[in-house]
């Protein structure tokens, strides 16, 4: 029996090509991402029941099959234009079997706003020699190739960038999809006006200077799913089964509502002495956990979590 994960990862979401100027290189994509989230089903309270997600024709309250789903656009009230895959893919053929590179940058100047989401692409048997030809110019040049792509019916900008052996396929927000940071309403960011000073400023650089560090993703855990985890291991062992947990209160530390920002940098700044760039601090390596023993892991395709 091929385990729930890789058998998702051997999956592919999405087939077509790669175009850079007249290359094509076919391919097929998959995801990237493995979401932390524990596997929770949806409880009936009254006597514990699961309870899923019911297809119920909201007119008759009956149960429609699969097979009798169709999706619409409401034009008028209780009027639909219905669309069927066949139709998304002949709005525009190419856009939903094509992923045309209409612009080479360079990685570091997008903005990080714009990313959304990774996936591999993979090469298919006619392709691997044109594929390992744009994988190893991208590596050369630092570039990353910006075009577009339709995933399940949206279209998405998207930018291809080598990966050590991969090629990866990284989603993009188009600007129209990114809200305008004007809309938060931010007062007046003149640091002077604002009162920093100099002092602080000064202070707030040593600290960052004595927490410089080299990026280690796997020195970074998932802390809040490890406790719930932990949570739910408690409740099995006390028998906590088929049951409400009582109310509980929760503390947590309120700031005060007047902050000595120079006396805080100063204790973090004694707390944090400088190191050599890509050093670890002593908290650092004692913060990084051994590795976790295995855990089951949800199926990223489930659709059941809360």
């Amino acid at each position: 029996m091929v385990p729930a994960f890789f058998a998702w990862m051997a999956r592919a979401i999405w087939t077509g090509s790669v175009g850079f100027g007249l290359v094509q290189i076919p391919v097929s994509l998959h995801g990237a991402e493995e979401p932390e989230a524990i596997d929770l089903t949806l409880l009936d309270r009254r006597d514990m029941s699961p309870v899923g997600y019911q297809r119920v024709n909201k007119g008759t309250g009956e149960k429609v099959e699969w097979g009798d789903i169709v999706k619409g656009y409401e034009h008028e009230e209780g009027k639909y234009v219905v669309l069927t895959k066949d139709d998304f893919e002949e709005a525009n053929p190419e856009s939903t079997r094509q992923i045309d590179i209409l612009d080479f940058v360079e990685f570091s100047e997008i903005d990080p706003r714009f990313l959304f989401r990774p996936y591999y692409l993979k090469p298919q048997k006619a392709g691997k020699k044109a594929y390992a030809l744009l994988r190893e110019t991208l590596q050369r040049t630092g570039k990353a190739g910006i075009g577009k792509v339709v995933i399940r019916t949206r279209q998405h900008l998207a930018a291809v960038t080598a990966h050590e052996k991969v090629l990866l396929l990284i989603l993009l927000r188009f600007v129209d999809e990114l809200r305008d940071e004007a809309d938060l309403g931010l007062d007046d960011t003149d640091t002077k006006k604002i009162g920093v000073t100099a002092k602080e400023l000064d202070m707030a650089e040593k600290l960052v200077a004595g927490m410089v560090s080299s990026f280690d993703p796997k020195k970074y855990v998932n802390d809040y799913q490890r406790d719930i985890e932990t949570l739910i291991e408690r409740r099995v062992a006390e028998g906590a089964l088929n049951s409400l947990p009582g109310p509980t209160k929760v503390k947590t530390k309120r700031p005060a509502n007047v902050i000595d920002l120079a006396a805080l940098l100063a204790k973090s700044v004694a707390n944090s002495p400088e190191r050599p760039a890509g050093s670890r601090s002593k908290a650092a390596r004692k913060a990084a956990p051994a590795k976790a023993s295995k855990r089951p892991r949800s199926n990223p395709d489930h659709r059941r979590s809360a």
